[in-house]
């Protein structure tokens, strides 16, 4: 076989196995596998880890209010991971709460036909903002679980007495500095009245108020 046949032969071949390498390399392509999450079910982020039904911020019985906080993984150890979660918890506590707030006085001028809606947006946005920690002092964690990456959480809660003496003071803060409003809002009231009415959106709300 002279030298010519030989180096086409061979040219051949080469060329053979390239595309036999990239026949092979095409089918064993690796290929993202989706995660197989039911639904109806509560997963730690991006995994098939499942979690307690309260992180993904299913209601929690007998707590009108709860909130769910998280904290890194750190080298600080597990007590200061659970502190800085429920710092963080109280943080989103908060912000249900003001939700709820706004949500109760928009409720009562809807069911009982006060004030136009400036008025009754004014007297929401108001009350929401006198939602503060120091009346927030009740909260407290109730439960921690940590992550498959080492996130902790926290769930961390208000009863409804403790809810509704919040809502509560948050009303009297706000009727006391925006009068105005608060009187173009249920009209001109007797203290006792006044404070009637005040029961009447927390119950709705939160339940009875402590007497």
């Amino acid at each position: 076989m002279n030298k010519k046949v030989i180096s086409q032969l061979g040219a051949a071949l080469i060329l053979t196995g390239v595309v036999a390498c990239s026949s092979s390399s095409e089918t064993t392509r690796i290929e993202p596998v989706k995660l197989e999450q039911d639904p109806n079910l509560c997963y730690f982020d991006d995994t098939e880890v499942r979690a307690p039904d309260w992180i993904c911020g299913t209601p929690v019985e007998g707590y009108p209010v709860a909130a769910v906080g998280s904290f890194r993984d750190t080298k600080a150890g597990t007590s200061f991971a659970r502190n800085q979660a429920t710092m963080d918890g109280r943080v989103q506590l908060a912000t249900e709460m003001k939700a709820k707030v706004g949500a109760m006085v928009k409720n009562h001028a809807e069911t009982t036909g006060v004030g136009d809606q400036e008025t009754v947006d004014a007297v929401a946005s108001v009350t929401q903002r006198q939602i503060t920690a120091e009346i927030l002092f009740g909260a407290k964690a109730i439960n921690y679980r940590k992550g498959p990456d080492g996130t902790t959480y926290a769930l961390v809660v208000m009863d409804p007495q403790q809810a509704a003496v919040a809502a509560k003071q948050a009303l009297q803060t706000s009727y006391k500095n925006q009068q105005a409003q608060w009187q173009r809002f249920l009209g001109e009231k007797a203290q006792n009245e006044l404070e009637a009415e005040m029961d009447k959106m927390i119950n709705s709300e939160f339940g009875a108020m402590p007497q």
